[in-house]
């Protein structure tokens, strides 16, 4: 059963912190910042709604990193449970799709928590002092593969150039985090 993300908390500002890359790498979050910002997905390999919005991904992280926003990917199911989400298998997808951003496994669910992240996928939009001022869906189609209403795009343009964002904001939806229990 599908689920909705909750409103933006507007100007919260997490702590740094680090994880593994799908290569073993630690990257360290405040270095993944763009000049004009982040965007921060929680996606995963098995949930259908990431699935078929997974070239809109790819389109609107491009054209967010050709204004400066910078993208990263967290995966924070639970990869036992999960085997479509294992290592290998993000690996396989993040090189079928050509992804263009750092793509990191929070295997401890700790972030997932810290953002309070409830489904995959879910958007969240940063601005270059770090702070929130988005947080919801792609776009107007959701799980529709062709692209509706850039809300992402639009609201990350205008973080871009005025920090912060007058545009609506609608919850994202998808499935839920896989906790660990």
């Amino acid at each position: 059963m599908p689920i909705n993300s909750a409103s933006c908390n507007f100007n919260w500002k997490p702590e740094d912190f680090s994880l593994k890359d799908l290569n073993n790498n630690t990257l360290n979050f405040y270095n993944c910042f763009g000049e004009k910002g982040l965007l921060v997905m929680f996606i995963c390999n098995h949930c259908p709604y990431v699935k078929s919005i997974e070239k809109k991904i790819k389109y609107e992280t491009d054209m967010l990193l050709s204004i400066g926003i910078k993208s990263v990917a967290i995966m924070s199911n639970d990869q036992e449970a999960y085997i479509e989400d294992s290592t290998d298998r993000l690996k396989k997808q993040f090189s079928d799709n050509n992804f263009n951003f750092p793509y990191l496994i929070d295997f401890d669910q700790s972030i997932a928590k810290k953002f309070q992240a409830l489904c995959t996928p879910e958007f969240f939009g940063f601005n270059s002092d770090k702070s929130l001022q988005y947080r919801g869906r792609l776009d107007s189609f959701g799980k529709d593969e062709n692209l509706g209403k850039r809300e992402l795009f639009y609201a990350m343009n205008e973080i871009s150039e005025k920090k912060y964002t007058n545009n609506d904001q609608f919850p994202s939806m998808g499935c839920s985090i896989k906790w660990k229990y």
